[in-house]
C-alpha cells in the first residue's frame, strides 16, 4: 500500500483532526480538497510508489549513510548523537518560493540596515521608532562596538519559518548572530537524492552547489580594503559545540581552514595564524576575514566575556582598526532579540520606506503597557509563548502562572510573548505507527538563509526544514526541494558566479591542528596493532585448551600478556573470551582498540575541514561491526568483528595517501611510524624476553610475527624454522621491513624533516638522528642471550628504545604542536576583593 496514500486518508479522516489551538492545520501535501498540492503532483508518480517496506529500506539506508559521512549532533549532555533526517522531503512549488523569496531578501536587508543604525547613528532610538530600553538591556547589544564602522554587517543571515492555518508564512525567529543549518542542509540533500534517486530524479528542482559558490566569493570580497588575496577562517567553538559537523562541513566545502580561538592572535593590529614553533617563530600568515561561528560575547576574552577561552584578545581592536572582516559581525547577536518584532514593520518603513513583506509572527514586548497587558492576559494559555528577551522560553517552562506573572511584573521590559501558531504539517515516517501505514503528520519549520553578495542579497532556494515536537536528543530534519518554474532555469537563480582572480593560497594549519593530527596517526596505529594482536590471540585459542601447557599454550599466555601491557587492566574473572569482547568495545579502557578509536574519532573531528569525506566510513564501519558483536554472545564473533575492524582502519590510510603533503599530512605519518615502534617494543617486552624453551620460544616468536604482520616475510626470507636472530633482526633493524622499528625510524626522520619548524638540529631531529643509531648499531647476538630464562640485552634495548620514542614524541609535539601556555585571568578577585586583602 502507497505510504503517500495512507497519509492522504489520514489527514482527510472526519475522526482524526490535526488542529491546533485556533483550527485546522495547512498541510503541506495535501489539499482542502484531499487532494496534492501543486508541488507534489509533480512528483506523484515517482512518491506514490514508495510503500512502507520500501521507505523502511530507505530509513535504514539513511542511517547508515550518515554514519558513513560521520554527521553527528553534538548533544549538550549525551554527547555526539546520530543526525535525524526523515525520508520524505518538504517540497515547494515555484509560485510559493517566489513570494517568500522577496520577503527573505527584504528582511535580510533589514536586518542589515538596523543592525548599521544600531551601532551607528542610532536613529531609530533617538526618533523612538524602537524604544532604548528594548535594545540596551539585551545581552547581545555589545557596547564595546559601538562607533566601530563595521563593514559587511550581515553577510549570511537566517530565518526560521512556519505557515499559519491559511498556509501564509511568517517569521517566528530571526537567526543573525551565527546562522547554522547550511552544511546540515546540503548533507540532508546528499543523502536524499542517493536513497530517492527516481524522485529526485523526476522532480524539476533547485540545486543547492551554486549557492556555496557564491557563499565563498561573498567572503572573498568581505576582506578589508586593499586586500587582494584575503586569508579566510571560519572560527569555531570547537568539536563540542552542537552545530560541530556543520561549522566543518562549511570550512570544508568552501576550501577555508576551520579554527578555533586558541589558533589565532592579535598582533600588530591585526589577527595572524599561530605558526608552529609559536612563541619563538613569529607569525607569517595574516587572517583577513573570519566566518564566526562562535558567539559574539565569547569573542574576545579582553573587552567582551572574561575568561573566554572560544576566542582570543584583541579581536575587538582589530575590528575597530579595520584590519579583519568579521561575519557576521561582532554584536549582531541583538538582533535576534525577540522583543524587537513588534517594532519591525515600523523599521522597515523608515530605513528602507517600504512595507515589510514577510510578517513576524504576532509578538508583543513586555516593556510596551498594551504588550504587557497581553503577555499578562496570556499566560496560562496554550496559544502564548513567554521568555525572556536573551534567554529560552525552556528556562520558564517550569513556572507556574502566579510566579511567572511576578517576575514579569518585576521586569517587564526583560520579558517578550508570542503567538504560537498552530504550524504547518507534513507526512514524517513513522514505521511503528501501523494504523498511519508508516507517516504521521508533524509540524514543520523552516530554516532559510540569505547571503548578502555587494548590494544584492540572494535567499537560497530552499533551506533546513525540522520537524517540531519531536522528542529524541537530535533534531528530526528533512531535505527541502523547491521546484523550477521551467526546467531550463538556473540552479539557485545563478547564471554564473562572477569570476575571481585566479591566486595560489598557502595552506594554513595551526599548532593544535598539527597535534590533532600526530594524535590521529598514533591512535590509528595503536588500533589498528591492537586489532591484529586479537586476531592472533583468538587463533591461538581456537586451537588450544587453556589448561594446556604446551608450546601453543605458552604462545596464548603471551599475547595474552601483550594485551594486558598495551592496554592495563585485565578482567579479574580470567575470562579470556571477554577480555578480547573488551578489547574492541570498551571504549573507557585506555588501550584497547575501541578506546583508540574513540580517540582517533575526536582527534580527526579537529581537522575535518582538512579529510576526505570518506574518512568518516571507518568509523560507520567499526560501528556497525562493534553493533554485531555486542548482539551475539558466539565466540567467532570476535575475530570476525575485529576483522572488519581491521579492514577499515587500514581504509584509512588509503584515505590519507591522497591527502596534501602538506604539514598535517607530515605529522599524521610520522604519528603513525612513531606509534608503530613503541607499539612493537611492547609486543617484544611481553613475549621475547622470557625463554621458554626451544620448541615454546620458536612458537611464541611465530605468535609475534603474525601480529606484527611479519610472518609471510619472515617465510620470504628464511626457509627454516624461526630463530630468535632472524625475528629480532626483521622487526628491529631490517629497515626495509615496513613493520619493523628501523623502517619506522626512517620514515620518521623523513616526515620531520619535512615540518615547517625543523632546522636540521632542532631537538627532534637530534633525538631521531640518536634512535636510529642506537638501533642500527645494536649486537642482536648480545640481545639473544640468555640469563637464568631472561635475554637482559634485549630487555635493556627494549627499555631504552621506548624510553627514547617517548622523549622523540614529547619533543616533537613541543616543537611542532601547541607551546604557548593556557590563557589564564589576570586575577580570581574582583578588584574591591584584592584591595581589602592587601588591607
Amino acid at each position: 500500500m502507497s505510504v503517500l496514500r495512507d497519509y492522504a486518508a489520514l489527514v482527510r479522516s472526519p475522526t482524526l483532526a490535526f488542529t491546533g489551538a485556533s483550527g485546522e492545520r495547512f498541510d503541506e501535501v495535501i489539499d482542502a480538497e484531499g487532494g496534492l498540492r501543486p508541488s507534489w503532483r509533480a512528483v506523484a508518480g515517482a512518491a506514490y510508489d514508495l510503500t512502507g517496506d520500501e521507505l523502511r529500506r530507505i530509513d535504514e539506508e539513511i542511517t547508515m549513510l550518515l554514519a558513513d559521512d560521520g554527521v553527528t549532533y553534538e548533544h549538550p549532555d549525551a554527547g555526539s548523537v546520530p543526525w535525524g533526517l526523515d525520508p520524505m522531503p518538504l517540497v515547494l512549488d515555484a509560485a510559493t518560493w517566489a513570494r517568500l523569496d522577496v520577503g527573505l531578501a527584504q528582511r535580510a536587508e533589514l536586518m542589515g540596515a538596523l543592525l548599521d543604525d544600531l551601532y551607528g547613528a542610532q536613529r531609530m532610538l533617538s526618533e523612538g521608532v524602537v524604544p532604548a530600553s528594548v535594545v540596551f538591556s539585551h545581552a547581545g547589544f555589545l557596547r564595546p562596538l559601538v562607533g566601530t564602522g563595521q563593514r559587511h554587517h550581515l553577510l549570511l543571515s537566517g530565518a526560521d519559518l512556519g505557515r499559519d492555518a491559511a498556509g501564509e508564512w511568517c517569521v517566528l525567529a530571526d537567526r543573525v548572530q551565527a546562522p547554522s543549518g547550511l552544511g546540515f542542509a546540503m548533507e540532508n540533500r546528499r543523502v536524499i537524492s542517493r536513497v530517492l534517486p527516481e524522485l529526485y530524479r523526476e522532480a524539476e528542482l533547485h540545486r543547492m552547489e551554486p549557492y556555496f559558490a557564491t557563499l565563498r566569493s561573498a567572503l572573498l570580497r568581505a576582506a578589508p580594503a586593499g586586500v587582494d588575496d584575503p586569508r579566510i577562517v571560519v572560527l569555531s567553538p570547537g568539536t563540542h559545540s552542537e552545530t560541530a559537523y556543520d561549522q566543518a562541513f562549511l570550512a570544508n566545502v568552501l576550501g577555508f581552514p576551520l579554527v578555533q580561538g586558541g589558533d589565532l592572535l592579535m598582533r600588530d593590529g591585526a589577527v595572524w595564524m599561530k605558526p608552529p614553533g609559536y612563541p619563538e617563530r613569529r607569525p607569517d600568515e595574516r587572517v583577513d576575514v573570519i566566518l564566526r561561528r562562535v558567539d559574539a560575547e565569547w569573542s574576545d576574552p579582553l573587552e567582551l566575556r572574561a575568561g573566554s577561552r572560544l576566542g582570543f584578545p584583541g579581536l575587538v581592536e582589530a575590528v575597530r582598526r579595520g584590519t579583519v572582516s568579521v561575519v557576521n559581525a561582532l554584536g549582531a547577536g541583538v538582533l535576534e532579540n525577540p522583543g524587537l518584532l513588534p517594532f519591525l514593520p515600523a523599521v522597515c518603513e523608515r530605513l528602507l520606506g517600504e512595507q515589510l513583506r514577510l510578517p513576524s509572527v504576532p509578538s508583543w514586548w513586555g516593556g510596551d503597557p498594551e504588550g504587557l497587558e497581553v503577555i499578562l492576559a496570556g499566560l496560562g494559555s496554550a496559544e502564548l509563548s513567554v521568555r525572556r528577551i536573551d534567554g529560552r522560553s525552556a528556562e520558564l517552562a517550569g513556572l507556574g502562572p502566579d510566579e511567572l506573572r511576578a517576575r514579569i511584573l518585576a521586569e517587564p521590559h526583560g520579558y517578550a510573548g508570542r503567538r504560537l501558531l498552530p504550524l504547518s504539517q507534513t507526512p514524517a515516517w513513522a514505521p511503528l505507527d501501523s494504523a498511519s501505514g508508516g507517516a504521521v503528520p508533524r509540524q514543520v519549520v523552516l530554516r532559510s538563509f540569505t547571503i548578502r553578495d555587494g548590494s544584492t542579497y540572494r535567499p537560497l532556494v530552499g533551506g533546513l526544514a525540522t520537524l517540531a515536537g519531536v522528542g529524541g536528543l537530535a533534531p528530526v530534519t528533512k531535505d527541502v526541494w523547491v521546484l523550477k518554474a521551467a526546467a531550463s532555469d538556473p540552479d539557485q537563480g545563478v547564471a554564473e558566479v562572477a569570476p575571481l582572480a585566479l591566486s595560489r593560497a598557502t595552506p594554513m594549519l595551526a599548532p593544535r591542528a598539527l597535534d590533532d593530527m600526530f594524535w590521529a596517526g598514533r591512535y590509528a596505529e595503536r588500533a589498528e596493532d591492537m586489532l591484529r594482536l586479537v586476531v592472533a590471540t583468538r587463533a591461538y585459542a581456537e586451537q588450544l585448551d587453556y589448561s594446556s601447557r604446551d608450546a601453543g599454550g605458552v604462545v596464548l599466555g603471551a599475547l595474552q600478556d601483550a594485551i594486558v601491557r598495551l592496554s592495563p587492566g585485565r578482567r579479574a574473572d580470567g575470562d579470556a573470551d571477554a577480555e578480547l569482547r573488551s578489547m574492541l568495545l570498551d571504549t573507557g579502557r585506555p588501550g584497547s582498540a575501541a578506546h583508540s578509536f574513540a580517540r582517533l574519532r575526536d582527534a580527526l573531528e579537529g581537522v575535518r575541514d582538512q579529510l576526505s569525506p570518506d574518512t568518516w566510513r571507518v568509523f560507520g564501519a567499526v560501528e556497525r561491526a562493534a553493533s554485531a558483536l555486542r548482539g551475539s554472545s558466539h565466540a567467532h564473533r570476535v575475530p570476525d568483528a575485529a576483522g572488519r575492524m581491521l579492514t577499515a582502519v587500514l581504509s584509512l590510510q588509503g584515505v590519507t595517501a591522497n591527502m596534501i603533503e602538506d604539514a598535517g599530512w607530515h605529522m599524521i605519518e610520522l604519528g603513525r611510524f612513531l606509534e608503530r615502534a613503541l607499539q612493537l617494543c611492547t609486543l617484544l617486552q611481553a613475549t621475547a624476553t622470557t625463554t621458554y624453551g626451544r620448541d615454546a620460544d620458536r612458537a611464541v616468536l611465530e605468535g609475534v610475527l603474525m601480529s606484527a604482520e611479519s610472518a609471510i616475510t619472515h617465510r620470504r626470507r628464511h626457509r627454516g624454522d624461526v630463530r630468535v636472530v632472524g625475528a629480532l633482526e626483521l622487526l628491529l633493524t631490517d629497515d626495509a621491513n615496513p613493520r619493523s622499528v628501523a623502517f619506522s625510524l626512517r620514515r620518521g626522520a623523513d616526515h620531520i624533516a619535512a615540518l615547517p619548524a625543523s632546522t636540521g638540529s632542532s631537538r627532534p631531529e637530534r633525538l631521531m638522528e640518536e634512535l636510529r643509531a642506537t638501533v642500527a648499531e645494536v649486537d642482536l647476538g648480545a640481545l639473544t642471550a640468555q640469563e637464568n630464562g631472561v635475554r637482559p640485552g634485549l630487555v635493556a634495548f627494549l627499555a631504552e628504545t621506548s624510553q627514547g620514542l617517548q622523549r622523540l614524541s614529547d619533543a616533537v609535539l613541543a616543537v611542532h604542536g601547541v607551546r604557548a601556555p593556557e590563557p589564564r585571568a589576570l586575577s580570581s578577585l574582583a578588584l574591591t576583593e584584592e584591595r581589602g586583602a592587601v588591607a
